[in-house]
């Protein structure tokens, strides 16, 4: 079974962004593997004091005490202008593990879209990269059933500027805007129409 997870954390000229929901969810990895020797996440991270950059934190709980490496990268956004809508009912990643073979399989199914939208058991979940969100005219909805609840996800729930419901393939057309959500691109608002979007 694969024990190593990852954390991609954003920092622009070296500041960090949302750390503590980093923080929250790491503890919540080492908890479900009965490990106790969590460490502060922020006191292994130098990023460059220039420039946007991902920086990677990756641990493997196959060793104890487990050790944190850091990399940096470079960030420059991917444009989404088009997902395509996969289904998948036996899916699964429930935490942020480097092993992506599934999701990897997913997008390479993409065609000519920028991802594509997973819908598992008749229920949207998540992009391979990050969670997703309609406006409704009223709201923001995001999925009650992501594959990962990601850290952007979970900040926006709590603070309550996002809800949860389930949404189904036939929803999409209803809604106004679409954004998706991750530690780099936040909160990514795109105001094409779902029909013109989502390629089935």
């Amino acid at each position: 079974m694969n024990k190593t997870f990852f954390e991609t954390i954003r920092a622009v000229d070296g500041e960090i962004f949302n750390i503590s929901f980093h923080q929250w969810r790491y503890k919540s990895v080492l908890k479900q593997f009965g490990a106790s020797e969590a460490q502060n996440l922020e006191k292994f991270l130098n990023p460059p004091k220039i420039g946007t950059y991902r920086c990677r934190l990756t641990y493997n709980l196959s060793d104890s005490p487990h050790n944190i490496e850091v990399t940096y990268q470079e960030y420059k956004k991917r444009d989404i202008k088009s997902l395509k809508l996969l289904y998948d009912d036996d899916i699964e990643y429930p935490l942020k593990s480097t092993c992506r073979d599934r999701l990897d399989a997913l997008f390479a199914q993409r065609g000519e879209c920028d991802d594509v939208l997973i819908v598992k058991n008749s229920l949207i979940a998540d992009t391979t990269i990050a969670n997703i969100a309609f406006f409704d005219s009223n709201r923001w909805i995001t999925p009650s059933t992501p594959l990962l609840n990601g850290t952007t996800r979970e900040r926006l729930l709590r603070e309550r500027k996002i809800f949860q419901e389930d949404i189904r393939v036939d929803d999409l057309e209803k809604y106004s805007k679409i954004a998706l959500m991750n530690a780099m691109v936040d909160f990514d608002i795109i105001t094409k129409k779902a029909k013109e979007f989502f390629v089935r």
